[in-house]
């Protein structure tokens, strides 16, 4: 592997594309990064529980807010939303959906490699 490595997500390497999603992923470093796209109206319960058929998110998301808004909820009581600027952990157990007309631009360092992907 090389000692400097650089992708970006003009041509990503697998993109996922569930209801109002676009999850584009590069691999990079033994790993994969995730950008996701989330439209407005986007709910986790509505839109990715159909595709991977869990109760609620089962991925351990690490992650960057590009743009837009996010409410999660947590199976433990919790809840909150992150915001552009933000950085985040969401534990597994969630639901999420977009706040307002704005898309939500995130950028995952973990979670991204089973984020939607159909069981």
């Amino acid at each position: 592997m090389p000692g400097i490595q650089s992708r970006d997500f003009s041509a990503p390497d697998e993109t996922r594309t569930p209801d109002k999603t676009t999850v584009e992923l590069v691999n990079l470093g033994g790993g994969q990064i995730g950008r996701y796209t989330f439209q407005p109206g986007w709910k986790w319960s509505e839109c990715i529980k159909p595709v991977v058929g869990t109760d609620a998110c089962q991925t351990e998301h690490i992650g960057y807010v590009v743009s837009g808004q996010m409410h999660v909820t947590h199976e433990d009581g919790s809840e909150g939303e992150v915001k552009p600027g933000d950085v985040y952990r969401i534990a597994p157990g969630h639901d999420a959906w977009v706040v307002g007309d704005e898309p939500a631009v995130f950028v995952e360092f973990q979670g991204a490699a089973n984020y939607a992907k159909p069981s």
